[in-house]
């Protein structure tokens, strides 16, 4: 069947489950939807890989149970860390070992080519391990706080941690927010259906036509780097921007809207996060709730150590309150960053571009702060000026890319040659004498990726005052028919779905 949301066969598994989940007794519709989630995982796939989930919530499960049963402290300390240590170790060894064994050939390699003499060992890695983990262990730990119920009923818990449509791409998930809405019966609800069912095509909309198309882009510019230097490398960096957020948030729309069929709601993971101000606030718009997660289970406990207590104590006194206190909460964020980066990938690229790179972005701003109020100041500029925070968006735009450039290089190296590449020459013409029409999309390809994007835009600054599909709701019958209408066939017939396929076949299939 292929794991992919937007293939023709998951489509015709996804509207099968639709069906049979408002025919049976809703009592049981738990239990479907969890036997939909391991046929799911068994056709996705390496069907012995489903082990590892499994193992992960029978683990979490145990520990659970050990807690709920003992009163010694130690006791349920122990249960804990021993979960933590069990999923945290496999995510370790079937994601980051490679990491580890890269790094010290690397530094190995310094001292002599001889010295460098370790090989890489070779894991098939479970479908969704990051996400299915992270959401276990969070339920772990908020039930040894206290702050989240037990559940008693292993097959139940396998649910929460092997839900079918949040196990490949999340969100990351919180038992004690989402969990108990897996279990509840839900009543067909034609209002939700439709909702969901239009969140998916938006979601479509976003996946194949605009991401594919930027894909031809990036992939063209990044694979032969050195035959596009200067604005090249700029241009295909900003569509691997919008690549990288509509495949993404493209399909959080269809996984969203596909729990939205099932009356379920699950926690947002993006808003807008191109119109974000600074750095910080772009991570609370992007990737809503890894970013949620690192605080709560990272950076929060870290700095309630004792380690940290006694290392703020000794920095104030040293340095004063204010310095102080910045010093510790930097060294935190250092390894909440850390763990940020590394968490996309092990692989130096991601720990500099999606992690290290942003805590330099964020510790700068902060210092730097009381400089910029004063200029501000000085030169009388209103912060709150419309022009003012265009700049500030543009600017954190720009910032946001340079981290971009090393998430998708094929190496560090890679990313600091194509960034020497992209500033050392001023080639800006290509953008307007026709040489863009040679890079995988000519000009009516390359017109359609621009007309979607603006599309995009447009919703994307309507969703800041109103929901767009309540609003779409408020109006007649035959408008509404007909602008959902012309964005699902607008993705039929404009989308690109890949080698081999058309929108013609496509739609043949659909029928």
């Amino acid at each position: 069947m292929g794991a992919t949301f937007t293939s023709f066969y998951f489509l015709c598994f996804y509207a099968c489950i639709l069906i049979i989940y408002y025919l049976i007794p809703r009592k049981t519709q738990w239990v479907f939807l969890l036997l939909s989630g391991i046929a799911y995982y068994l056709l996705s796939g390496n069907g012995i890989l489903i082990l590892y989930p499994v193992g992960a919530c029978l683990a979490a499960y145990i520990g659970i149970c050990i807690m709920d049963r003992t009163e010694s402290v130690k006791g349920k300390r122990a249960a804990m860390a021993g979960v933590v240590l069990l999923l945290i170790g496999s995510l370790f060894v079937l994601k980051y070992v490679n990491f580890g064994i890269n790094t010290i050939n690397g530094i190995a390699g310094l001292f002599g080519a001889e010295a460098a003499v370790l090989g890489g060992l070779k894991f098939m890695v479970p479908l969704g391990i990051s996400f299915y983990t992270f959401s276990v262990l969070g339920f772990v730990i908020d039930v040894y706080n206290g702050i989240a119920v037990p559940q008693r009923n292993f097959f139940k818990l396998a649910l929460y941690g092997m839900y079918f449509p949040s196990i490949l791409s999340g969100p990351i998930l919180r038992y004690r927010e989402d969990g108990e809405q897996f279990f509840t019966p839900h009543p067909f609800n034609y209002r939700e259906v439709t909702f969901g069912l239009q969140r998916m095509v938006w979601g479509f909309f976003k996946t194949l036509v605009i991401s594919e198309r930027m894909r031809l882009v990036v992939d063209t510019v990044y694979g032969n780097y050195g035959d596009y230097p200067g604005a090249y490398i700029w241009l295909a960096t900003v569509c691997y921007a919008f690549q990288l957020y509509t495949n993404f948030s493209g399909c959080m729309d269809i996984v969203l809207g596909m729990s939205q069929t099932f009356g379920i709601r699950l926690p947002e993971n993006f808003e807008t996060p191109f119109f974000a101000k600074n750095i910080s606030e772009y991570w609370r718009k992007w990737h809503i709730t890894l970013g949620v997660w690192m605080k709560e289970y990272v950076f929060y406990p870290l700095l309630r150590t004792g380690t940290f207590t006694r290392l703020s104590k000794k920095m104030r006194e040293r340095f004063g309150k204010k310095r102080g206190k910045q010093f510790t909460t930097f060294l935190a964020m250092f390894a909440l960053w850390f763990a940020v980066g590394i968490w996309h990938g092990g692989n130096w690229k991601y720990v500099i571009g999606s992690g290290l790179l942003h805590w330099f972005y964020i510790v700068s701003g902060e210092l730097l702060t009381p400089f910029f109020d004063k200029f501000m100041a000085r030169f009388r500029i209103d912060p709150k000026k419309r022009l003012v925070n265009i700049f500030r968006i543009l600017r954190t735009f720009f910032l946001v890319n340079i981290g971009f450039v090393f998430f998708r290089a094929d190496s560090t190296a890679d990313a600091f040659h194509m960034l020497k590449g992209a500033v050392s020459v001023w080639n800006a013409g290509i953008l307007f004498d026709g040489s863009v029409f040679t890079l995988g999309l000519d000009f009516i390809e390359f017109t359609i990726a621009a007309g979607s994007l603006l599309i995009l835009l447009s919703v994307s600054v309507m969703q800041q005052k109103e929901s767009v599909r309540e609003r779409i709701e408020k109006k007649k019958l035959p408008i509404r028919w007909m602008i959902w209408y012309a964005l699902l066939f607008y993705t039929i017939l404009l989308g690109n779905y890949g080698p081999g396929y058309s929108a013609a076949e496509f739609i043949y299939q659909g029928f």
